[in-house]
């Protein structure tokens, strides 16, 4: 399945595992590489020696490139990056910020650099400011999404029209049916995160990872928009929040009621109640927890039976 990506980041299939916060340690971005996958550490809940650890413990447990991701507003960015540089890590991905900030000082140094965004237009300032590849994340993903609510089968296409470099679809998906479609609509490569939130390998805690697979439609919805919008599995906390926004409050209002460290409880220590527990509306056609390796297996079968099924498709 060689492309663009896979020529890129020399991997055997075009699939990204997501970074994600408090779910992607170097367990599951080494499985996803030696599956053939690209992994990736997520950098967004590490503390700087924590993130040093993941690292080194990644290149232990595979041989196969693997990549970190890092929120560009993460407080200690400077000695974050420059982890990066000393453990020989050749692939990040940078998302929530300027991409001229590091996608400069990172290639001068040899990495390959590629930015999420959510938006033609913050997709073309990510060309511009030189990156090799971007990865454009529908409203449909878990976590923090953009404020344009443009659907990952809209923004495909869009940004498809006005990019030049290679593309990589994110949100909505799992499965090597939705794989097809979106490199139909122009994409490169697909960013899988929910589906690998339900591994056996992923970080997150077993109680999260049941719900997920227990998630039906219309369980996640989009919320704290004035804030950072947020996708997450509604609970006892979002139901906090809604309650909250009948009273017109104000930001400060809402940071309050969000406080600290609430995505940690949930995701990672298992609090359902009261943690954030951020997963994308394609929880819904998750529906087991399995090796990350048969997770990338699985796809690669789905999308060669879906190519085939495509050409049987007359009108």
């Amino acid at each position: 399945m060689a492309n663009k990506i896979t020529e890129l980041f020399h991997i055997k299939y075009p699939i990204i595992q997501a970074g994600m916060i408090w779910n992607s340690g170097w367990r599951l971005a080494s499985a996803a590489s030696n599956a053939g996958a690209l992994g990736l550490i997520g950098a967004g809940s590490m503390y700087p020696d924590v993130l040093r650890d993941h690292i080194q413990k990644c290149k232990k447990a595979t041989d196969k490139p693997f990549g970190v991701n890092v929120p560009m507003l993460y407080p200690n960015i400077e000695e974050i990056m420059n982890i990066i540089v000393d453990e020989g890590v050749k692939i990040v991905f940078t998302s929530a910020g300027n991409p001229k900030t590091w996608t400069s000082w990172l290639k001068e140094r040899g990495i390959t650099v590629v930015h999420v965004v959510s938006s033609v237009k913050f997709a073309l300032k990510a060309q511009d400011a030189g990156v090799d590849a971007v990865v454009a994340e529908g409203f449909e993903a878990g976590g923090h999404n953009g404020r344009e609510e443009t659907t990952t089968l809209t923004l495909i296409p869009m940004v498809k029209e006005q990019l030049k470099i290679p593309l990589i679809a994110a949100g909505g998906i799992a499965t090597g049916q939705i794989m097809l479609a979106v490199m139909i609509l122009g994409a490169d490569a697909v960013q899988v995160g929910s589906r690998f939130v339900a591994s056996e390998e992923s970080s997150a805690h077993e109680a999260f990872k049941n719900v997920v697979v227990d998630a039906k439609e219309g369980d996640t919805q989009l919320t704290l928009k004035e804030l950072a919008p947020v996708r997450l599995i509604k609970n006892k906390f979002f139901d906090e929040v809604q309650e909250l926004y009948k009273t017109g409050p104000s930001i400060e209002e809402l940071k309050t009621l969000l406080g600290r460290a609430r995505a940690k409880r949930g995701m990672f220590e298992g609090d359902l109640e009261d943690g954030e527990l951020e997963i994308g509306q394609i929880a819904g056609l998750i529906h087991d927890i399995k090796p990350a390796a048969q997770i990338v297996e699985d796809m690669i079968q789905e999308f060669k039976s879906a190519q085939k099924q495509s050409q049987d498709i007359t009108f």
